[in-house]
């Protein structure tokens, strides 16, 4: 299974402006370390949840169906599934019909089967691929707000201790606060 991003998020949840209003700085040094940071923490936080907060588009690559009738995807919140496309052996690929396939946005998305079985795969790797669109929204403002603060507090904890571990003092772990903003939006693992 092969999970590629297709195209990015155009914009961050958190803009430089308010990160920094956040940290208290007037100056703009550092506007290029408080954008590295800003990007760090939503991959953080998207690579802790399995989310996707501002939309992006995805692919899904994989080697055979499930063994069930639903076809669980990775990222959370969903929005539209684009493609459903199949490689055969040659490399000739082909879209499965619209009508095989019924998208359950969740949660968790996941892609139903409508028919008996899956289509046949031949293809002896990365035959089936799935492509997505993931995020809450296009803007900063659809992204709730409580992740928003998690990424404030993960800016200002980061720009605070930028080595990963301060000499003469306890390791320094992500501040509770940030898992606590972030625990509705943990998805349950069996």
């Amino acid at each position: 299974m092969a999970l590629v991003l297709t195209l990015a998020p155009l914009t961050e949840p958190l803009t430089v402006a308010e990160a920094k209003a956040h940290l208290r700085l007037d100056t703009s040094a550092e506007d290029v370390l408080i954008a590295s940071l800003i990007l760090t923490s939503r991959l953080h936080i998207e690579a802790a949840l399995g989310l996707a907060l501002i939309t992006q588009s995805w692919q899904l690559q994989l080697d055979a169906w499930p063994d069930g009738k639903a076809l669980a995807l990775p990222l959370h919140p969903v929005s539209a599934v684009t493609a459903v496309l199949m490689t055969a052996y040659d490399g000739t690929a082909t879209t499965l019909a619209t009508s095989a396939t019924v998208f359950d946005p969740g949660p968790p998305a996941r892609i139903v089967r409508t028919g008996p079985g899956w289509p046949t795969i031949t293809a002896a790797a990365n035959g089936i691929s799935i492509r997505f669109t993931a995020g809450f929204g296009p803007t900063p403002a659809d992204v709730p707000a409580p992740i928003r603060q998690a990424m404030l507090l993960l800016v200002a904890h980061w720009y605070e201790h930028r080595d990963p571990i301060e000499i003469g003092e306890p390791d320094t772990a992500i501040p509770k606060a940030v898992s606590d903003l972030l625990r509705p939006y943990r998805r349950p693992r069996l």
